[in-house]
């Protein structure tokens, strides 16, 4: 625990490990031993009601999810939560306990609760912006092997990885285990490490320090990888209103987005009038060929129905040359409509992600992965269009 000072008030911070039995220990017996006056929580509104709420997922609306372009953020949210479900899992500990039980106890000692983390959607958005194509890839691809499938022991216990067990969790909430997993950490995805780290650590201690109003004890329970920067930022003025601003698009996607439509549309004008070499049919089949066959072939690849699979070789062409038209949310759609997930399906979501086989056979996680699938298929047939339009002129 760390104490910091304020204004006469005292700070406690407790630093957890979100799958340790020791800290649920260790945060129930720091609040009903000080019995500060408000507690606060690294929780936003809508992670503490996906632990507070058993069927959370129940009322998820997957037809809203996929029109409004958020299937890659729900993917990206399940493939941590299962993460932590696994570790959880292998522990014997819900992820999350310690935040549980801090509120718990808050409420039997009478503290104020306070709920002090950004937004997880707009952590997930500014993660998401930060990063380039290469590591966008390579991101979404490690999210997509994370669903590892681990339904036969036997096997798992034939792959000779080491089993996490309780103590090697304590022994990364341990000052020069952290350090050295934050440094690997900032050295390997710098992108990664400032919104997911550096501006939650701001906006934690902000969120901290403005609970207080006069209180005399404020306990703070926070994953121990944002204490050191907690501590490093406290008293320092911070514009927690910039750090909870969704990311314009960049410069370079806008000029991207727009300028390789209007290449195709200026290869059909050029084609149809002004060259005698290259006809306007050659030009459309450059763009019709790539981009309906990378979008159908993903589409398939990824699973998807046949209906699926020919609305995507039908709206990909027309996608590319409309920004404002995305292949996955029409793709999406059309999927969800055929597959029809039901409320025992959204339930039983976050525990079918936690496998391969799973992740695979529920509706509303497979009907994520046919909306990627066919919306990246779309855009690498673009990029192969616009290369042959360019050869043609």
């Amino acid at each position: 625990m760390t104490q910091l000072e304020k204004d006469g008030t005292t700070f406690h911070v407790v630093g957890t490990a979100h799958v340790s039995r020791r800290s649920v220990e260790e945060v129930t017996r720091v609040i009903e031993e000080l019995r500060p006056e408000v507690v606060c929580v690294e929780l936003c509104q809508g992670r503490y009601d996906a632990l507070t709420q058993e069927n959370a997922f129940r009322t998820l609306d997957v037809f809203k999810v996929v029109r409004e372009g958020k299937t890659l953020y729900l993917l990206a949210h399940l493939a941590l939560a299962s993460y932590q479900r696994k570790m959880g899992n292998a522990l014997g500990v819900k992820p999350g306990a310690e935040l549980l039980a801090a509120i718990e106890s808050a409420r039997k000692v009478g503290a104020r609760v306070e709920l002090i983390d950004r937004d997880i959607h707009t952590t997930l958005k500014r993660t998401w912006s930060n990063l380039g194509l290469w590591k966008r890839s390579m991101l979404l691809s490690s999210l997509l092997v994370g669903f590892g499938d681990d339904d036969d022991d036997d096997a798992r216990g034939k792959s000779g990885k080491k089993e996490l067990t309780a103590e090697d969790i304590e022994q990364l909430k341990e000052g020069k285990a952290l350090s050295e997993m934050l440094d690997e950490l900032a050295r390997a995805l710098p992108e990664v490490k400032k919104p997911l780290i550096d501006e939650r650590d701001a906006f934690l201690v902000s969120g901290m320090e403005h609970s207080a109003n006069g209180a005399r004890d404020v306990v703070a329970v926070v994953g121990a990888a944002h204490v050191p920067g907690m501590r490093r930022q406290f008293g320092q003025t911070i514009d927690r209103d910039a750090l909870a601003r969704l990311p314009p698009p960049s410069l370079l996607w806008t000029i991207v987005k727009w300028a390789v439509p209007l290449l195709l549309v200026a290869g059909l004008v050029w084609g149809a009038f002004h060259s005698e070499n290259v006809s306007a049919q050659d030009v459309v089949k450059a763009l019709v060929l790539p981009t309906s066959i990378g979008a159908g072939a993903l589409t398939l690849l990824a699973g998807g129905r046949p209906l699926s699979v020919l609305t995507a070789i039908v709206v990909a062409p027309v996608a590319a040359i409309h920004p404002l038209l995305g292949t996955g949310m029409v793709v999406g759609v059309v999927e969800a409509w055929r597959r029809k997930p039901t409320v025992v399906d959204c339930e039983r979501l976050p525990d079918d992600v936690t496998t391969l086989r799973g992740f695979w056979r529920n509706p509303v996680s497979h009907i994520l992965l046919v909306a990627i699938a066919s919306g990246l298929g779309t855009a690498l047939g673009m990029w192969l269009g616009a290369a042959w339009i360019v050869t043609l002129l």
